[in-house]
This record gives C-alpha cells, sequence and structure tokens, in this order.
C-alpha cells in the first residue's frame, strides 16, 4: 500500500536534502526498508544519481554503480525514489541540483539509504 507523505519541506542545503530524501524514502517505502544496524555481507549496493526540477520533482535517475548480482534491486531503488518523490524546492540551492543515493539491500532485498547511516 501507497504512503501518503506530508509535502516536502525546502531544504537549506545540499546535505540537508540529502537527509531529508532518505528518511522520504523509508516513510515512502516501510515495507521496502529496514532502519537498524546493516546487515553484512550485503547482497547489493546500487549507487543512483537524481537530477531533480527546481519543484524537487524527479527529472531523471542514473544508476552510478551497478550490482553484479541481485541486478533486479537497481529497478527496485529507482521505484522507491519514485515513490518518496518530490523531495522539496531546490531552486534556491546551487546548481546542479542533485544527488546522490546508495542503497544498502539486505538477503531480504529490503534497503537501508546509506545516508542514514552513522559517518
Amino acid at each position: 500500500m501507497a504512503s501518503i507523505l506530508p509535502p516536502p519541506e525546502a531544504a537549506g542545503s545540499w546535505d540537508e536534502l540529502r537527509l531529508q530524501a532518505a528518511h522520504r524514502l523509508v516513510a515512502a517505502n516501510p515495507e521496502a526498508t529496514y532502519v537498524g544496524p546493516v546487515e553484512e555481507p550485503l547482497l547489493a549496493i546500487p549507487v543512483l544519481q537524481v537530477e531533480l526540477n527546481g519543484d524537487g520533482s524527479i527529472r531523471r535517475i542514473e544508476a552510478l554503480r551497478l550490482p553484479s548480482q541481485a541486478e533486479d534491486t537497481t529497478d527496485l531503488a529507482i521505484a522507491a525514489l519514485e515513490r518518496a518523490a518530490p523531495f522539496g524546492n531546490v531552486s534556491h540551492l546551487p546548481r546542479p541540483w542533485r544527488f546522490v543515493e546508495t542503497f544498502l539491500f539486505n538477503d531480504e532485498r529490503r534497503f537501508k539509504p546509506r545516508s542514514l547511516e552513522p559517518s
């Protein structure tokens, strides 16, 4: 069942936007995510670059790293991003209007956004 998310806040920086986007990913995809410790070894780690329009809607998604196994996880990550969008007005932030998220998939094909992992 799709989650209805509240409208996103306009982030004050790209770091804030990445963190807000990661929280929206989890909120929009509760059955497809986990938030506890990362389980090693991971099944797959797709890395996606999300290019945004000024209003925070998705303009384009590009895979920067494709997993060598569980290739379907890239499509799962793209669908999760589409469910979480829009990500808030970015027109006041410096261009280019894009961010990168790494998806940490476990064996159950559930992911945790890397942006939610402690540094």
